[in-house]
């Protein structure tokens, strides 16, 4: 394959300062132009495609957080879930032409190791972006955690968000009867069941959780996929059925400055007497799942059975918008960003 023209600097988002309150803004980061470093021995150079926007961002500013991934530092690069293709190799492992997926996407170039990179096929998806979907996730809490299969009533918080628009979606795929999910506006309600499939959709700022649940589903929900933990998991809770199964996935309203968001409340008379399962599960997945999840997406996707909901940004400079937006809600679906 012929070798493509390398620029001598390269542009990275770093992290300016720490959020002085619950939200990010764009003044939290800043875009540097640096040298382009030349590959090394079993190094290689990778032009970024698309990078997948954090929505785990607010918490890995923290200057200590409970996570078990890096968190940013000020001044230096923040790191990013990304694809690109192989642009120049020193390693016997990839070559010129490979695409790879990596975490250190927020820049146009990323430069290091080959073992850094894991080598995707192009045939599986119908572009690079498809393998940031956040599917492998979703795959992971509703089959291996929740295991939801057929019959099931199943409630998804943060539904329209890049893993909760999946979720349901596979749910329905797997047999589930009925699915409900939980929203912030009327628009993504309206998205969820006219385009992702959902049965239902209940916009938590309008009324009382626990009593539309219980609208919908009268006689329990058998399934929970908690993307966002506080006033939604007491919901869920409050109208669990015999022996349900809650799979946590994320605390969103923790992240936005809700107080309770990362301490709901937990009914041991509601957990107890109807033998309520409650398990958190990471986001922390093997090759061989990540391999498994995609040539799934791929099935589903080419006999058009899901969707994949993502939002598309254009270019680098456009990061520290769309992060802070991303956490504002602002968007549906996955948060993708074209770098080049």
């Amino acid at each position: 394959m012929t070798t493509e023209p390398v620029p001598a600097t390269t542009r990275e988002v770093r992290m300016a300062s720490r959020p002085s309150g619950a939200k990010i803004t764009p003044d939290n980061f800043t875009l540097a132009e640096v040298p382009l470093a030349e590959p090394g021995p079993g190094q290689v150079v990778v032009r970024n495609e698309w990078l997948c926007v954090p929505a785990v961002a607010r918490d890995l500013m923290e200057e200590n957080t409970q996570l078990p991934i890096p968190n940013f530092k000020i001044g230096e690069p923040i790191w990013a879930r990304a694809t690109g293709t192989v642009v120049r190799s020193n390693s016997p492992d990839l070559s010129v032409g490979d695409l790879v997926e990596h975490f250190d996407g927020a820049r146009d170039y990323s430069v290091n190791y080959a073992q850094a990179y894991f080598k995707r096929d192009r045939q599986v998806l119908p572009d690079s972006r498809y393998f940031l979907s956040q599917g492998v996730t979703a795959w992971h809490g509703m089959v291996d955690t929740a295991n939801v299969g057929e019959g099931d009533v199943v409630f998804v918080s943060g539904a329209a968000g890049g893993v909760g628009s999946l979720a349901g979606q596979i749910a329905k795929l797997l047999g589930a009867k009925k699915v409900i999910g939980s929203v912030g506006s009327k628009a993504k309600a309206d998205y969820l069941v006219g385009e992702l499939g959902y049965d239902a959709a209940i916009n938590y700022r309008e009324g009382n959780v626990a009593q539309r649940l219980h609208e919908l589903a009268p006689d329990g929900i058998s399934v929970f996929f908690d993307n966002v933990g506080g006033e939604q998991f007491e919901a869920a809770l409050q109208n669990a059925s015999w022996q349900a199964r809650f799979a946590l996935c994320g605390a969103l309203s923790g992240q936005s400055g809700d107080p309770m968001g990362n301490s709901p409340r937990l009914n041991l008379n509601s957990v107890i007497p109807r033998a309520v399962t409650i398990r958190g599960f990471a986001a922390m997945h093997t090759p061989e799942q990540i391999e498994s999840w995609n040539k799934q997406f791929g099935e589903w996707l080419a006999a058009k059975k899901i969707t994949y909901a993502h939002t598309s940004i254009e270019g680098l400079a456009a990061f520290p918008e769309a992060q802070a937006a991303l956490l504002e809600g602002k968007y549906t679906g996955l948060t993708l960003l074209k770098v080049c």
